[in-house]
């Protein structure tokens, strides 16, 4: 089975050892994924830009392994802040309502930057 590692060609990929996705056979696994464009984070202080924001980035990163967004059956949230849920879950839905993936939302203490409000990770399947 062939293994194709996606990169976001961000310096901490090669310092923490990571891939923005990977995708062996069918499956794709997106790693988690924050509101970071570059050294700027996006919608500081807004949960919903974040969001919206992040799925923009899972979706380009689905799309160079082969995937869209239409293949996600998992998706998991990790948030500083479980009251920020209805913007979070407003975002998610604008994209899943129709794909409807099992979906996890849990709190943490804390990222890396203050202004990250959540990060994201998915699994997608394809039927190739």
């Amino acid at each position: 089975m062939s293994r194709k590692n996606i990169s976001s060609n961000t310096k901490w990929e090669d310092i923490v050892g990571y891939s923005r996705a990977v995708r062996v056979g069918n499956i794709i696994e997106v790693a988690g994924t924050t509101a970071v464009d570059g050294e700027e984070v996006i919608g500081v202080g807004n949960p919903y830009e974040q969001t919206k924001f992040i799925f923009q980035k899972i979706e380009k990163a689905l799309i160079e392994a082969g995937a869209s967004i239409k293949d996600v059956v998992r998706t998991r949230m990790f948030v500083t802040n479980m009251d920020d849920w209805e913007e979070i879950g407003r975002a998610h839905g604008e994209v899943f309502k129709e794909i409807k993936p099992a979906s996890t939302m849990l709190e943490v203490s804390r990222f890396i930057d203050v202004n990250i409000l959540l990060e994201i990770e998915v699994s997608a399947v394809t039927s190739e």
